[in-house]
């Protein structure tokens, strides 16, 4: 029968695949992100530990996690040796290797662990062994090294000869004992692992570490494995039993500088135990809301598709009416009759879901596209098992959902009538042209409501799109180079670093060369409390700030105009009279008025010595993210400081940037080929990454509200030609007894602007619903916009009148004596 009307087919195909393969694609990266446990076994036992609370020190923070579930070494040491309740207690931190092998430089990930990490996860190595307690021990004893496996395939080609060999890992030479098994990424989502390093290693790879020992420094993720038998309340409370007198007996002394009421929260501090089974990563809460509202959406756009499909099936069913009672009045039982036309429907699904797995393929690659390299790097793109099965499912439960009431009101054909008809007619017609009619309805307020989401999105991107960053980031390559990490000392590395900037300001178009140590606009943010000359500074004030370390004429080169003072000069050089910039953010926070360039600061303690210089004031410019409001900043001269290992440079030229861009790579090759050049990009390239999340949600709502419009459109289309058609002796005796055609065309506009009206009613009512509830992932808007919402009312208004324009014209053509003919 599907053959016998191919275009009921083909319509009915094509909305069911890009209704289902829109569902397939976001919850492939809904299962990734949010559903998907760790590929250990049982890791339903699998834990992780935080201590929210004052934290005062040094806390350092990554992908892992919020900086409230970080831990120190020492507290990590305590409950490692003391904890009864679990199998095991582990600790990580990521971090960026400089890598090279046989004198080859490469980039990667890397991550530190404890030597009871991979024993906690239960894994068994792909080849050789896995770091065990022995391999971290003793603080800066083990060069040893698990790899990663697609790292090992990759470089080795799953050669067991790697075992033994040497790999050089931030100039320091450490020997492979083993590889990670097939399909393990390490425990944080959004990284993968190149190498695994005992986190007792951690001062051979940084320099300056000095914190192991230190209780007001916290770096460290904790996770554990509960035995048998343990719930996670029962390992709270245990855990708690050793965690706080530790706290209070040991931690509580070792506070300087701390009022009253801090002191009360730091003794009150606990340990909080959470499901583990997905491991530790930040992507978990960040991707919470946009994937569930990517999901909603395009449920929505897949209703719309069955609502479509079965407005078809209705018409169809009429024309099939007769054959219909032919079968019941034959003998037919109308549970046969059911089967039959389900089983059409559900193999109408099962074409549509195979068709689907193209447009979810095509999704994915599409979001894949939008997303940075370093994260896409870490999802698969790819068709999983579980994403087929999943979309089989999907097409069952469509196929009987947009096929059942067509299904059942076929077969409650009254026999005699349409036997007696021959053809074409139902009873309970009235009953059937309106439930049609309500599907259309149904389907125009859920285009109304995507239409207004999607609208408010694209708005919130535009708002991002137009944020003053405060400089010019135009024509602007940056790339990263880290010396230190390729085995030089800290004075080696800063005279490197000079001749870095030397060697971009020889390749011919640049015009200006500067650096900082924080990148501009990557997320990354680091910060200190300071004291600064007329401040008062004391328990419990608030004097943190941002900071970072830049290059002579830093601001001049990014378009900032100085507002007072000068740019950070080639001659604040190492051993001179120390000198910082601090933006109006900062001359603001610390009461430093229109006379701040000359007072003096530290980043430190209320003990330490005011000895660094303000020199100038710049107006306030982005600094960690694009959204974000400006936070007080300071500024140190980078030559200042033999301890910086690693640069971010920002080249401008008259060359195109992609030319300049190919141009850079040669400056490494000529100064030093051991050492890479990292994370080379253009600076709007850097920019899109950093609202790259805003990107992808306006683009996707975008798409799924047109395609979900387009598919009401065509709903109401068939369901106003269906009507015609069906009407067609009804319109005949109108225009005979003195109708004109105007008169008819009316007749089917006002059809089609009630159905709209009430549509576009109940689909603004639920829009306002859904810009509330998503208020926190718009910019600049607070889930309302009169210009969104009257555009999208137009725009439905205008597919729908162009929908409705060629049953109504049909309808006014009708000739009056064929009409009366009409059977």
């Amino acid at each position: 029968m599907l053959l016998k009307t191919p275009f009921v087919t083909a319509v009915a195909v094509m909305s069911l695949a890009l209704g289902i393969g829109a569902n397939s694609a976001i919850y492939s990266l809904f299962d990734q992100m949010l559903l998907r446990p760790l590929p250990v076994p049982d890791p339903v036992a699998l834990i992780n530990l935080g201590a929210p609370g004052p934290k005062p020190g040094q806390t350092q923070c990554s992908q892992a996690g919020s900086c409230e579930v970080v831990f120190s070494y020492p507290m990590f040491r305590d409950l490692e040796r003391t904890q009864t309740v679990l199998t095991g207690l582990a600790a990580h931190r990521t971090f960026g290797p400089s890598l090279s092998i046989d004198g080859e430089p490469m980039t990667g990930q890397g991550v530190m662990v404890s030597g009871s990490y991979f024993p906690t996860l239960q894994l068994q190595p792909a080849a050789g062994r896995l770091l065990a307690p022995t391999d971290d021990a003793v603080i800066g004893a083990n060069f040893v090294v698990v790899l990663g496996y697609e790292f090992w395939r990759d470089t080795f080609g799953e050669s067991p000869g790697a075992i033994g060999k040497t790999i050089r890992i931030n100039g320091k030479t450490f020997t492979v004992i083993g590889v990670a098994p097939q399909g393990f990424s390490g425990t944080t989502l959004g990284t993968q692992p190149s190498v695994y390093v005992p986190i007792s290693m951690r001062a051979e790879l940084e320099v300056g570490f000095k914190n192991f020992d230190n209780r007001r420094s916290y770096w460290m993720y904790v996770f554990g494995r509960r035995k048998p038998g343990v719930t996670i309340a029962q390992a709270t409370v245990a855990l708690n039993a050793l965690y706080r007198p530790i706290l209070n007996d040991v931690e509580v002394p070792l506070q300087e500088n701390m009022s009253a009421q801090t002191l009360t929260q730091f003794r009150a501090k606990t340990l909080t135990v959470e499901d583990g089974r997905r491991g530790q990563s930040s992507i978990h809460r960040e991707a919470k809301s946009p994937l569930y509202l990517l999901m909603g959406v395009t449920l929505v756009v897949l209703l719309i598709a069955c609502a479509n499909i079965a407005n078809l099936l209705l018409a169809r069913g009429a024309g099939r009416s007769a054959e219909m009672g032919v079968r019941l009045a034959l003998g037919a039982s109308r549970k046969q009759l059911l089967s039959l036309l389900l089983t059409e429907s559900i193999l109408l699904a099962a074409i549509g879901g195979v068709v689907s797995l193209i447009v979810a393929k095509l999704t994915l690659s599409f979001i894949a596209s939008m997303m940075p390299a370093d994260a896409a790097g870490t999802i698969v793109f790819a068709l999983e098992p579980q994403v087929i099965v999943f979309t089989a499912a999907l097409a069952l439960v469509t196929g009987v959902i947009f096929g059942l009431f067509p299904a059942m009101h076929s077969t409650r054909a009254d026999l005699i009538g349409v036997i007696r008809a021959g053809a074409g007619q139902l009873t309970g017609g009235k009953a059937a042209a309106r439930f049609r009619a309500t599907l259309v309805t149904v389907q125009i307020a859920l285009s109304m409501a995507l239409l207004v989401s999607a609208g408010l999105f694209l708005k919130s991107l535009r708002n991002v799109s137009r944020v003053d960053l405060g400089m010019n980031l135009n024509d602007l390559a940056t790339f990263r180079v880290s010396p230190v990490r390729a085995g030089m000392d800290t004075i080696r590395a800063a005279i490197y670093l000079a001749r870095v900037e030397q060697e971009l300001k020889a390749i011919p178009g640049v015009t200006g060369v500067t650096a900082s140590r924080v990148p501009l606009l990557s997320g990354e943010s680091w910060g200190s409390g300071v004291q600064v000359q007329g401040f008062a500074s004391g328990p419990d004030v608030d004097n943190d700030s941002r900071f970072n370390q830049v290059g002579p004429g830093y601001f001049t080169m990014l378009g900032v105009p100085m507002r007072a003072g000068r740019d950070i000069a080639e001659s604040d050089e190492f051993g001179g009279a120390k000198v910082a910039v601090v933006n109006e953010a900062f001359a603001k926070k610390f009461n430093l008025g229109r006379d701040a360039v000359g007072k003096f600061m530290v980043d430190g303690g209320p003990t330490d010595t005011l000895n660094v210089q303000i020199v100038g004031v710049v107006p306030d410019m982005k600094y960690s993210d694009v959204k974000d409001t400006v936070p007080p900043v300071f500024y140190y001269a980078a030559r200042q400081d033999h301890g910086i290992g690693a640069l971010h440079y920002y080249v401008r030229s008259s060359l195109p940037t992609a030319q300049l861009m190919a141009a850079i790579p040669g400056v490494r090759k000529k100064l030093d080929p051991t050492i890479p050049v990292e994370d080379l990009k253009s600076m709007p390239q850097q920019i899109r990454e950093n609202v790259f999340l805003d990107r992808m949600i306006s683009i996707l709502s975008a798409a799924f509200a047109i395609i979900a419009t387009l598919l009401a459109g065509i709903g109401l289309y068939g369901m106003l030609a269906f009507s015609v058609a069906q009407r067609t002796r009804e319109i005949g005796v109108r225009m005979a007894l003195g109708a004109n055609s105007a008169r008819v065309r009316r007749m089917v506009m006002k059809q089609v602007g009630l159905m709209t009206a009430i549509g576009a009613v109940v689909g603004v009512s639920a829009a306002f619903g859904i810009g509330k509830a998503a208020r926190a992932l718009l910019f600049g808007l607070e889930g309302y916009d009169a210009s969104v919402f009257s555009l999208s009312v137009v725009s439905l208004a205008i597919v729908a009148l162009a929908a409705g324009f060629i049953p109504a014209r049909r309808a006014a053509l009708v000739d009056p004596m064929q009409a009366l003919r009409h059977d």
